[in-house]
Order: structure tokens, then sequence, then C-alpha cells
């Protein structure tokens, strides 16, 4: 009975369960809901698994990512808020009963820091009646998705409309008012934004020129002016230094043709007195013959003169010499009584 005892038993006893998988063909991917590549920190994403041909089974979903310890069993995987930690592979792959799809391919997630826009214009000053042009862009280039916000004054929070400024392309507004401006990005939803640009000052002129003409024109008309005015002092300078000399010269022509005229009037004079003082008739017959075209009385004027100025110059000589010197001069006094 003992031996039949066994016997039985070891028929009882079953062995483990063993599961039979079966792996199907179809394609698994992972993809990124967003339409970019580049991923910053601070931003929500959302990977998906996607299970090509297999849209009438119902799958769960296991994931192998860098930095998690609870990986989602859903198709979709949601970081919020990622950091550079959360860079690297992600893979996936789906299950359904006892059907299997392979693990996807890698998926490389590179998580950059936070960008900074950048803000540019091509002009710093307003014209009258005029605009200026300012772009805003976020670097890296290769980064997209972005829309752009536009502020005016450093505390306002209010972002630019149609009424403040002429919105261009993406990226691109003109701009009328000065003050100062600046931009930043955002994209996704909720919306993710970059750090704001540096400020740029916009200021308006009152003429045409543009503060970097006027800041060329005027150094050039100070120095024009300036060099005009040494111009002024170089020849004020000249001229005072030339004209002292010219003076001097034409002070000792002018003095030397007054003397050489008072000399020739005193050698005249001199000769005439001579001529009287010596009995020269033939000066006294010239005076009487110009004497004898006009009137007595213009005869003895001038013979008169003669009389009186050689009285005055004879004074110095004896009453003899200067008796027989007017007698030679007056005939009629000579002819008298």
């Amino acid at each position: 009975m003992k031996d039949g005892e066994q016997t039985k038993t070891s028929l009882i006893a079953q062995s483990d369960p063993v599961i039979i998988q079966e792996t199907v063909s179809n394609r698994t991917d992972v993809k990124l809901q967003h339409s970019w590549s580049q991923i910053f920190t601070g931003e929500t994403i959302t990977l998906r698994c996607e299970i090509q041909g297999g849209e009438g089974k119902v799958w769960k979903y296991e994931w192998t990512a860098p930095n998690t310890n609870s990986p989602p069993t859903s198709s979709e995987y949601r970081i919020s808020r990622v950091s550079v930690s959360h860079s690297g592979d992600y893979r996936c792959r789906g299950s359904s009963d006892y059907l299997f799809t392979g693990w996807s391919d890698a998926f490389r997630l590179t998580v950059s820091y936070k960008p900074k826009a950048k803000l540019r214009a091509d002009n710093t000053a307003v014209p009258v009646g005029g605009s200026v042009t300012l772009t805003c862009s976020v670097n890296p280039s290769s980064s997209s998705g972005w829309k752009y916000y536009w502020y005016r004054d450093e505390k306002s929070s209010e972002a630019l409309n149609t009424q403040d400024a002429v919105f261009h392309s993406n990226g691109q507004i003109s701009v009328s008012q000065e003050g100062l401006y600046r931009c930043r990005g955002g994209r996704g939803n909720p919306v993710y934004y970059t750090e704001d640009s540096q400020e740029v000052q916009i200021n308006t002129t009152v003429s045409g020129f543009g503060c970097e003409r006027s800041s060329f024109i005027v150094p050039f008309i100070v120095g024009l002016v300036s060099g005009i005015i040494a111009v002024l002092l170089l020849m004020c300078c000249y001229k005072q230094i030339k004209e002292p000399c010219c003076n001097s010269l034409t002070q000792s022509q002018s003095t030397n043709q007054s003397s050489a005229s008072q000399q020739r009037s005193n050698q005249n004079e001199a000769q005439v007195y001579s001529s009287l003082l010596h009995g020269d008739l033939s000066v006294y017959e010239s005076i009487r013959g110009s004497g004898n075209t006009g009137s007595a009385d213009e005869y003895n004027n001038v013979t008169s003169g003669f009389q009186l100025e050689g009285l005055d110059k004879r004074s110095r000589h004896d009453g003899t010499e200067e008796s027989s010197d007017y007698n030679n001069v007056n005939p009629e006094s000579a002819s008298g009584p």
C-alpha cells in the first residue's frame, strides 16, 4: 500500500506555468510631440510611442529613459519643466495580451539652457515723420516655433499691440515713438518664454538726420568754423606784422617828399632873394614886364612886397648896403630928389 500511495502522489504534481510570448513585426517609434527638435530647460515636452499597424489592439507601453524611476505605461511620456539631466536616449515598446512589439530605435533628447532673445535696430533715432525697424531673434537659429513679444519702457509688462507699432514678418516691427524697447520669444502651450533681450533706446530727432549722421555733421561743422577762425586770426596777425613796416616806409617816403619840396621851395626863395639882394635887374624887369599887362595897383603891390621883404631880410646889414640894394631894386626911389 505504501508503494501505491507514493505512485499516486507523484502523478498529481504539476510543473510551473510557462508564458509563451509572440513578438510581432509592428514597427515602434518614439517621436517628440513638438515640431522643434531643440529643447530648453524649463519647457514642458511630450514624447509619444507610436506602433504602426496596431490600431485595432489595446496596447500597454514600456519605456526606458534616463533619470526616471517610474516610467509611464501610456503611449505618452510627458515631462514638465525639463532640465539638463533629462537629456539622453528614450525607447519604448507595446504589448497586447501575449503579443509584444520590438523596442524602438533610441530617440536622443538634448536639453539646452534657457536662451536669451537678441534685439537689434536698423537705427536708434526716429526721423521726423518716419520710423525705425526692430528685429528680434532667438539663438541658436536652429531653434524654431517662436513667437515674439515686444515691450516698451523698463517696467512695462504689457506687450505692444498694433496701436503702438507696425508688425511685419514674425520678429520685425516698425516703431515711431521714442522709448526703451526690449523683446522676448515664446512658444508651446503653456507658453514658454525666453530671457528678455537687451534694451535698446530709441530717440526722436528734430531733423531728417539720425543720431549717427548728426554725430558726424556736428563735429564737422565745429571743425570747419574753428578752421575759418584760425585762418582769420593768422591773417590778422600777418597784417599787424606787415602794416608797421609799410606805415614806416610810407611815412619815410612822405617825409622825404616833403623835405624835397621844402628844399626846392627854399632854394627858389633863396635865388629870388639873392637876385634882389645883389641887384639882378633881369628879375626886376621880368616882374615889371609881367606887371605891365595888369593894373597899376597890382604893379605897386608887387614892388611893395619885394621892398618889404628886402628890407626885412637886410635888417642885419649896415644901412649903406641896404640903401644901395634898395635903390637898385626901386628905380623910382633912386631917381627921386
